[in-house]
């Protein structure tokens, strides 16, 4: 075995999410490179995700099978991985196993091999009677924290269940084509010809979703010249047409970055200007690569939406697309270490600075224009009671049906739930 194999690096990569409250995405980004065979590389990506999907779970198992607290960071969380392969994968449980064990001797703690197959063995021999125990706690059961779970019972008293389940499935691979440069359709028979399966995906006029998600340097006509596709999940993508720009209009998107609805905005729409803002200059870097991947440009700045005396020229905007900072509570099955990341206590913050945001760029909409408000969120607080809240202090304010079969109205805006899309709500503003 190799001193970088995917049960070392997925290691490493979950001490820093776990321990150091590092992004995962981040993580995998700067230690998979380390791992040269793609099929490793796949499974250190499915371990991490696997791990962080199952957390809440996997720790109360793991304390059913420890007389005492493990101080080595690296051997609790290899124990972790362990655990993970004999609950969720078919690798035979010999397999796993021994190659769990093994990483021990990569890690250079051979006096934890007893230890970390002793422990693995006995689950092995006990397990229905200890995922019996651990279930009977709904938390450990959903694998949520139990905050999570409260929210959710809350706010979607009937379809808690049905999200806290959907938050443990694989996410559908979906892309948005730019229909201006090749049809749906055929970007499909372009994907049959490699083997590679798909289908239309509903609700907009722009996805299709792929029956099994692929390496993006699969994909035909991704980069180069002729690029035509991205990777945007199918609730991402009606942002753009629920913002219905004018030909020739002044666009802002106020918080732009990673830069995929700031994309599909120039790739649907023929504008006059479009302004993109983020306050962090490694987010705008991310946001340039989306665009110069895209061959498509807007002027970008670095600021502080808040502060729109340091940027703004003082010309109205036809729209604003306003994709706020929130809880990304609906996009858990995507970035599973959210459940570990985010606490009870960020959602306070969060909220405020969304009224703030609303309340500082609501003055830059020219009247007859149209403000988008969007998050990733499935949290009332954060979605239809924030607009709400809006709405009574800004009497120049009301909201504008979305007309779409996705999702469910809500009293303002409408709610989509993590299942065939990812969560997102969305509510539209005018101005009169």
């Amino acid at each position: 075995m190799s001193k970088y194999d995917a049960r070392s690096i997925a290691t490493k990569i979950l001490n820093q999410v776990i321990w150091q409250r590092r992004s995962l995405t981040d993580c995998l980004s700067t230690q998979l490179v380390n791992l040269k065979d793609s099929r490793e590389r796949a499974l250190a990506q499915e371990l991490c995700y696997g791990v962080l999907r199952w957390l809440v779970r996997l720790e109360a198992v793991l304390q059913q099978l420890l007389h005492k607290k493990i101080k080595d960071k690296d051997i609790h969380v290899l124990l972790l991985i362990g655990l993970y392969q004999l609950i969720y994968l078919r690798t035979p449980p010999y397999a796993a196993i021994a190659a769990t064990v093994e990483v021990t001797r990569i890690l250079n703690k051979p006096k934890t091999t007893g230890l970390v197959n002793a422990i693995l063995r006995n689950f092995q021999r006990k397990s229905d009677k200890i995922l019996a125990i651990v279930d009977n706690k709904i938390d450990t059961k959903f694998s949520h924290p139990s905050w999570i779970l409260k929210r959710l019972q809350t706010d979607w008293p009937e379809q808690w269940e049905a999200i806290a389940i959907a938050n443990n499935i694989h996410p559908p691979m979906i892309l948005r084509v730019n229909t201006k440069l090749v049809s749906r359709e055929k970007y499909i028979d372009d994907l049959k010809e490699i083997d590679i399966a798909a289908d239309i995906t509903p609700y907009t006029n722009y996805g299709i979703t792929l029956t099994q998600p692929v390496d993006v340097r699969k994909l035909p006509n991704f980069t180069g010249k002729d690029v035509c596709v991205s990777v945007q999940d199918g609730a991402a993508q009606l942002a753009a047409e629920f913002l219905d720009v004018p030909t020739d209009g002044r666009v802002l998107d106020a918080c732009a970055a990673p830069g995929g609805k700031t994309a599909h905005l120039l790739e649907c729409y023929k504008m006059e200007h479009l302004l993109a803002l983020d306050n962090q200059q490694n987010r705008l870097d991310l946001l340039q690569d989306t665009l110069q991947r895209l061959n498509l440009t807007a002027k970008i700045k670095q600021a502080d939406a808040c502060q729109p005396d340091n940027w703004w020229d003082g010309k109205l905007f036809d729209r604003i697309l306003l994709d706020v900072p929130c809880s990304a509570s609906g996009v858990i099955r995507r970035h599973p270490d959210i459940k570990h990341l985010r606490k009870s206590t960020d959602i306070v913050n969060l909220v405020a600075q969304q009224a703030l945001l609303l309340e500082k760029l609501w003055p830059l909409l020219a009247v007859g224009g149209k403000l988008l408000y969007v998050t990733c969120s499935v949290f009332a607080e954060e979605n239809y009671l924030q607009i709400k809240h809006f709405l009574a202090k800004q009497p120049d304010a009301h909201s504008v049906k979305l007309i779409t079969d996705c999702g469910q109205a809500q009293i303002y805006g409408r709610q989509i739930l993590p299942g065939e899309f990812d969560g997102f709500y969305y509510a539209c503003l005018s101005k009169h």
